[in-house]
């Protein structure tokens, strides 16, 4: 097999190298990706990192949150975007109940995530309280991206989808959460819905690099959801979120045009048909 890289192909990016990304102040671009033609189109595009996100339960399954999303469904989307064979570092995202059991369950799906779906690393949500389980699964060889502030997770123990860290007694918990993880071994650590001098400070103290979502510019990278970047997910739009195109309304368009031909019977023509 040859695995001689061809002209201005990309070099596979690998957990260190990211890393490494925040000491030569090169700003990490990620985005998710969910199937195997998106995780394409995201890494053509230069995307440093691909986070095949629990927010598929709502972007893509429909649910009202990322609760109901399982490891089936998760192996499943992640197993589709790896197949692309993506440059970009692929990290999968352990669903809620797949690692608060114990370290020993924790690691046991992180594994999973890896051997079945060929994942580069997995994302955990959690502060302090879940740094050993970090630990364990670092030690499993398994690179952990970190995740606080707004970890959609605990959306119940929040009582929404509430910005985090307002009062400095809750900043100080972040930071401490976020320094624990770091600690623990994470290679990076998402700042979710948080006040943007509270991720700029949390940025500074780290040696890890910080993804952003919805935590300011500050931030050594950002992440979003792709459905938001295209405009496929209307249900509603954060502040944090800036639409790039319109592509719900460019499908839409597309499927009544074929919708009207099919009907007034413009398509398909001879054109479209084989011969004898």
């Amino acid at each position: 097999m040859n695995d001689e890289k061809k002209p201005g192909e990309r070099k596979k990016l690998t957990a260190s190298a990211v890393r490494k990304m925040k000491k030569a102040g090169e700003k990490i671009a990620a985005l998710t990706a969910y199937d195997f033609p998106t995780a394409r189109l995201a890494d053509e595009a230069g995307a440093d990192l691909i986070l095949v996100g629990d927010s598929l339960g709502m972007v893509v399954l429909g649910y009202d949150n990322t609760l109901r999303v399982t490891m089936a469904d998760m192996l499943h989307h992640a197993s589709a975007v790896t197949r692309a064979r993506p440059a970009a570092l692929v990290v999968g995202d352990m669903p809620f109940m797949s690692f608060q059991e114990g370290k020993h369950q924790a690691v046991r799906n992180a594994g999973r995530f890896v051997q079945e779906a060929g994942v580069d690393a997995v994302k955990l949500e959690g502060g302090k309280k879940h740094a050993e389980t970090v630990e364990r699964i670092v030690g499993a060889s398994i690179p952990v991206m970190g995740h606080v502030g707004l970890t959609p997770q605990s959306i119940l123990e929040f009582g929404g989808y509430r910005v985090q860290g307002k009062s400095p007694e809750d900043a100080d918990r972040l930071m401490e959460d976020a320094k624990s993880l770091e600690e623990a071994g994470c290679f990076s650590v998402v700042l979710e819905g948080i006040p943007w001098r509270v991720a700029q400070k949390i940025t500074q103290e780290l040696t890890v690099p910080t993804i952003g979502i919805g935590a300011g510019p500050r931030c050594d990278g950002q992440v979003l959801v792709m459905h938001d970047v295209l405009g496929l997910y209307p249900r509603y739009a954060p502040k944090f979120v800036k639409r790039y195109a319109e592509a719900g309304e460019v499908i839409r368009e597309a499927f009544a045009r074929y919708v009207k031909e099919v009907k007034e019977g413009t398509f398909p023509t001879l054109d479209y048909s084989y011969g004898e």
